[in-house]
């Protein structure tokens, strides 16, 4: 058999990029926010496999569809157009603004300002230029910008960001449940699917139709803030 070395032109800077985006190590704290998931445990709204994927559907199909996926590829449009740098940056801080208008509690807004502010830091250390928002900087606008100085395909940086949430809302569920490490894979097998489902609603939703309610998401968040025991952040 005849081995040869593998040329390492072939990979693909990007999807390396991507990786490092969307990898548990990238330090943004994701993993400190239950983002309502604790309450909705403690509360028995969650008690398995099956409640929980009904959870994350209600977050994919609502959320992810309606609000952050059409803001996400919004973002990255803006900051690819060919107009005045100043047009994009106005265009930049619209959507950011109205993503952090539509985090419904006090607990979602923390964190998608807290990621936002961690991701910030470690565009500084990278020598990555982040400009200076009307307001706080959110995690999805953050995230855009990364995938943009890194030259990742916007599909590619959707599909990351759908990942890094999914995979994030699984960690929780692994402690809170809580699950075994091979029940958490069947969840990851599960939903994964879904996630081009939500792309392909996403993409043509118009400005008008940008936004989100889940109030049993946003009660289970504010609650949580007074829960007696709490492993996650609020």
């Amino acid at each position: 058999m005849n081995l040869q070395h593998d040329n390492p032109n072939q990979y693909s800077s990007g999807l390396l990029r991507l990786l490092q985006l969307c990898s548990a190590n990238f330090p943004v704290g994701a993993y400190a926010f239950s983002q309502g998931l604790e309450w909705a445990v403690e509360a028995e709204w969650i008690t398995d496999i099956a409640t929980f994927n009904h959870w994350l559907d209600d977050q994919l199909y609502s959320g992810m569809t309606h609000l952050d996926i059409p803001i996400l590829y919004r973002i990255l449009d803006a900051l690819s157009e060919s107009e005045s740098r100043e047009n994009r940056f106005l265009r930049l801080n619209h959507w950011n603004s109205l993503l952090l208008a539509n985090r419904e509690t006090q607990e979602l807004r923390a964190a998608e300002l807290a990621m936002g502010e961690a991701a910030t830091r470690v565009a500084r250390e990278l020598e990555i230029a982040i400009p200076k928002f009307h307001e706080s900087a959110t995690f999805v606008a953050v995230f855009a910008l990364f995938a943009y100085h890194w030259r990742i395909d916007s599909e590619s940086a959707v599909q990351g960001y759908l990942w890094t949430w999914l995979e994030n809302q699984v960690s929780a569920a692994i402690k809170l449940i809580p699950l075994g490490q091979s029940q958490a894979q069947r969840v990851l097998d599960h939903n994964s699917p879904k996630l081009a489902k939500v792309i392909q609603q996403a993409r043509p939703i118009t400005n008008a139709e940008i936004g989100a309610s889940l109030p049993g998401v946003a009660i289970a968040s504010a609650l949580h803030e007074t829960q007696y025991t709490r492993l996650f952040r609020s």
